[in-house]
């Protein structure tokens, strides 16, 4: 099987490189070869089962055409500010060129036109001044929010508008390897579990989203493609009625807040927040749960949730940052048997476990029915544990009531970006002929930076085409 281009995992940033090839005029070949299944096909049994069932061989919600971002809440972050390190290799004039024109490609396929976090700049301030008491920054961000029944529709019409124009898609193959000669990709090993294949490409793109981290970390290892260890977030989901975060959730619809609370001064921050959403469950393939969150345009929970993360850049000698993650991650899934851990905060400040009778009798109720009530302390590192509970402390400032002694905190909250690919500006890599995008690369978080690296990668590729 012999194609121009090959792109390997069908998430935003292989979506949007192949996009930008044929709105571009690329006659190519390209191939996407996606380990799920096709956005329109993707369920999760927990519609239905209330509780997850841990889906073999892999979960749906994080794996298909579309990545995470179909099951995601569909935030569209419109800054350059927000989604990552990859400004620093572009330029930010050029991250925030390429945002606005995205921006208006999701637009064409159906977003909605609303902007949150603009229309009140005065209310901002207020809440600008509020953090700065509180050792807190605001990062300004305008938030396209497309909801996730909204994004299931719009990568679906993506998908279409894709297949219409030729573009090839294996559903159901997974990479295996890169197949890499005299230090050239020219291609990969793909399988659907009783077959293998090869396929031949001249240029090989690996977008693989952040469940691939791991798997592309083993793969420079072994094919000597430069790469460094970089920064592994471990947090927690927090939830708290909507009552306490009204005047934010009306006025910034997203509220990212950065800070380096005492005694470590880490860095620390809020990511992904969810007004009115749900708190949910994702399986990884090495049967590691970990919890996000979501919110749909139409139903609505009583609660927010939003991620509290802190960032962890580990030194010489050491070089596994993801496998110390996933190791928190297994202890808290060990205490839980599986599943997703629940405490209340003001019971983690009593030295307390918490039981399911104390959560029944609160004014809160989870949004993960079948999260257990436990202790997230005996399983989170102190130096996270502490950096979080001081950032609460500090919100609290700005957020009265976010700090109280119901408030949910859900464990394991990981963000695996650690292999952090070398590449220039036109992202090459140490390996001709291959190129690494999205947030398995290590310099996107995020479903509009990823896109981004994928406009850019398409657009590269369509003009060497045309000279």
């Amino acid at each position: 099987m012999n194609y121009d281009v090959l792109i390997i995992g069908a998430g935003p940033a292989g979506i949007f490189t192949a996009l930008e090839m044929v709105r571009r005029g690329s006659n190519q070949k390209i191939m996407i070869v996606e380990k799920g299944l096709p956005v329109e096909k993707r369920r999760c049994p927990k519609t239905k089962t209330k509780q997850c069932v841990s889906c073999k061989p892999y979960c749906h919600i994080t794996t298909g055409f579309s990545g995470a971002g179909a099951f995601s809440d569909g935030k569209l972050s419109l800054s350059a500010d927000v989604g990552g390190d990859l400004p620093t290799l572009i330029g930010e004039d050029l991250a925030q060129e390429t945002i606005d024109y995205t921006d208006k490609i999701y637009l064409e396929f159906g977003a909605d036109t609303k902007i949150e976090g603009i229309s009140n700049p005065e209310a901002v301030k207020e809440i600008r001044k509020r953090a700065i008491q509180a050792g807190l920054k605001l990062v300004d961000c305008p938030i396209r929010h497309l909801g996730t029944e909204k994004a299931q529709d719009i990568y679906f019409a993506i998908e279409q508008y894709l297949l219409e124009h030729g573009v090839e898609m294996l559903f159901n193959y997974e990479c295996t390897n890169l197949i890499i000669e005299d230090q050239k990709c020219i291609g990969g090993y793909i399988s659907n579990g009783k077959e293998q294949r090869e396929i031949h490409a001249a240029h090989t793109i690996v977008a693989t989203g952040r469940r691939g981290a791991e798997w592309l970390e083993h793969l420079c290892t072994e094919h000597h493609i430069e790469h460094m260890p970089g920064t592994v977030d471990i947090g927690v989901r927090v939830e708290v009625r909507n009552e306490v975060m009204e005047k934010v959730n009306e006025v910034l619809y997203e509220s990212k807040l950065v800070g380096y609370p005492q005694p470590f001064k880490n860095k620390v921050r809020t990511f992904c927040q969810n007004p009115g959403g749900f708190v949910s469950q994702e399986n990884y393939d090495n049967d590691l749960a970990v919890v996000n969150g979501h919110s749909y345009k139409e139903l609505k929970s009583n609660n927010t949730n939003l991620a509290i993360l802190v960032s962890h850049n580990f030194t010489h000698p050491f070089n596994q940052p993801i496998a110390y993650a996933q190791k928190v991650g297994e202890l808290s899934n060990m205490l839980a048997n599986g599943h997703i851990l629940v405490q209340r905060y003001g019971d983690i400040l009593d030295g307390k476990r918490t039981w399911d009778k104390e959560l029944a009798r609160a004014n809160l109720k989870p949004t993960l029915p079948d999260a257990v009530a436990g202790d997230i302390t005996a399983a989170i590192p102190y130096r996270a544990m502490m950096n979080i509970i001081n950032f609460i402390q500090a919100l609290d400032h700005v957020v009265p009531g976010f700090a109280s002694t119901e408030t949910l905190l859900y464990s394991p909250e990981l963000k695996f970006y650690s292999n952090r690919v070398s590449m220039d500006p036109q992202f090459n890599t140490s390996v001709k002929g291959l190129y690494c995008l999205g947030d398995s690369s290590g310099w996107t978080r995020g479903l509009m930076m990823a896109s981004v690296m994928g406009v850019l990668m398409g657009r590269r590729l369509a003009e060497e085409e045309q000279k």
